[in-house]
Parts: C-alpha cells; structure tokens; sequence
C-alpha cells in the first residue's frame, strides 16, 4: 500500500508547464513527447468536484492503474514509459509531492469515446432497461432484476462531455460515425477483453466488477493504447462479492458511498457541492484503501 501524505487537492508545480485540469488529474507537458499525470486526491459526483478532497485517493487510483497496466499488456499496449520521474523533475519538494500519485506516459491522440464495459445492470443502464428493455440499444432478457448479471458482458460506449456536463450514452452505430467501424470494432474487442481479464482477477480477491468504462488513443502509427486510467474504484463499480445479490443495490468500494450520500442532501447536483462531513471522508478513504488492498494483493 503506498505511503499516505497530507491530501493534495490541487498540483502547481514550477518544473513543467500544466496543459490541463481534470476533474481528478492535473496534466503537465513533459518535453514535447511526454505527459506527466498526476492524480489528485480530488473528489467528483454527478460531475462536479467535491470541495474536500479524500487523503489517500490518488494515490490509490496511480497504484491501481499501474497494476492493470503492468499486467494487460498481453491485450493491448498502454501510455506508460520507462521514463523515471527524477529525469523530468528535480526539485525534491515537487518528487516528495508526486510520491505514488504520478505518471509519466507517452503523448498520445486520445478518442473522443468513453468504452463502457457492463456485466452488471445498474445505473444509466438499469434506468434504460426499465424504460426500453435494452441498454444502448442492445436488446437484454425481460425480468432482469437491479444490479443483476448480465447473460454477457455488453460494450455501452459514450460520448466524452465537456467539463461539467454529463456523458451520453450512444450505440456502437454511432461509435462507428466517430471512429469507423475497423477502429471501433477494435476498440469494443479491446474493452471486452481487457474486463473479461479483469473481471475473473478481481472475483478471485473478492471483489464484483460490475462496470468499468476504459480510454483509448492512437500512438504516431495508428496502433490503438490504453490511456488514462484503467479500472480503478473511480471507473468501475467495484462490489464485495459476499455481500453481493441480484434485486438490491450492493455496498461498494468506489465513490458510490458518497453519491448515496448526497442523494440526502437538498443539493441540485450543480457547483457550488457540499462540504462532506468528517466521516464519510474517513470512511471514502477507506473503502479506496481495502479496494487497493484486496485488487493488488
């Protein structure tokens, strides 16, 4: 488990120059073929960024991510390098503060789709289910119940949605509009493969992957790579197995917990969030923590 700091709500480093600000990542140019990542320990829910940030997190969502990386390279090739950080940055307060919580990775195209993977029906896909019987335009059984397994796993891709505003569901008709069906074909066989390998890994430690929603990018010669991050407890709902059944929604490791939180509150889903109280901050900070535990063993 690697070493918990102070929280890190936001990076400003003076060393390389910052090319974005994500919900979670603050992004910075290193050299013109490089991207640092750094993960913040910021929080968002209904895609909005929480004001509290949960100690631990990015650092948890960095460890994940390199783990699936480091092990799904047999599928598809992903955005690390072999870079060390101390090549990139120098100063030792900047290398103390990015400890666990950065990446550098190679600069690539990124896709303008969200490849959703669902073996569970829950969320979007549940509230489409009940009102057409299928999810993205893929026919499921009648009488499926909530969070219930799917006969398979379906690839439900999305629309990327600007800062602040929600992603949308599409059909791989569309996805096929954006890409073209060879790379969109490539990029559903990637998806399922890459949660198929996943999936089995996590139920062996006792952990459920319902869904997980993956980003890809084309390096300079068109090869498809994996990009972002890769099933972490912020992309995924991640469910204890032995708690798990069909009917209810489960207990989760991921930031669920938090969302039923504020689904309390008298709050529009619109910025300016709430303050979270003290301990669902704690307890945030741990479910992230038993979901490394439990996934890296």
């Amino acid at each position: 488990m690697p070493a918990e700091s102070a929280p890190v709500f936001e990076t400003h480093l003076k060393s390389l120059p910052l090319v974005h600000r994500g919900k979670v990542r603050d992004i910075y140019a290193a050299g013109t073929e490089h991207l640092l990542i750094v993960t913040s320990d910021r929080l968002s829910a209904f895609d909005v960024v929480l004001p509290d940030p949960i100690p631990g997190k990015g650092q948890v969502l960095t460890g994940i991510s390199r783990f699936w990386f480091e092990r799904t390279g047999h599928i598809i090739p992903n955005q690390l390098t072999t870079l060390p950080l101390e090549q990139v940055i120098q100063d030792a307060g900047e290398l103390a503060l990015l400890k666990d919580r950065a990446m550098l990775v190679r600069k690539l195209k990124a896709l303008p789709v969200e490849a959703v993977v669902r073996g569970y029906l829950i969320g979007s896909g549940w509230k489409d289910y009940q009102k057409t019987g299928t999810v993205c335009g893929i026919p499921l059984p009648k009488g499926m119940q909530l969070a219930g397994k799917l006969p398979q796993p379906i690839f439900t891709p999305a629309t990327k949605a600007p800062k602040g505003q929600h992603d949308e569901n599409i059909s791989f008709e569309e996805t096929v509009k954006l890409l073209g069906r060879p790379l969109a074909e490539s990029v559903r066989e990637k998806s399922l493969q890459l949660y198929d390998y996943a999936a089995r890994h996590a139920l062996a430690r006792g952990i459920i992957i319902a869904d997980t929603k993956f980003e890809f990018g084309l390096d300079g010669d068109g090869q498809l790579v994996l990009i972002d991050e890769a099933l972490t407890p912020d992309s995924s709902r991640f469910w204890p197995a032995d708690s798990y059944r069909p009917g209810v929604s489960p207990p989760s490791f991921d930031k669920q917990y938090v969302r039923d939180y504020l689904e309390t509150l008298d709050w529009p889903k619109k910025p300016p969030a709430p303050h979270l109280p003290g301990e669902i901050i704690a307890k945030t900070a741990e479910k992230y923590r038993e979901a490394y535990r439990r996934i890296t063993a």
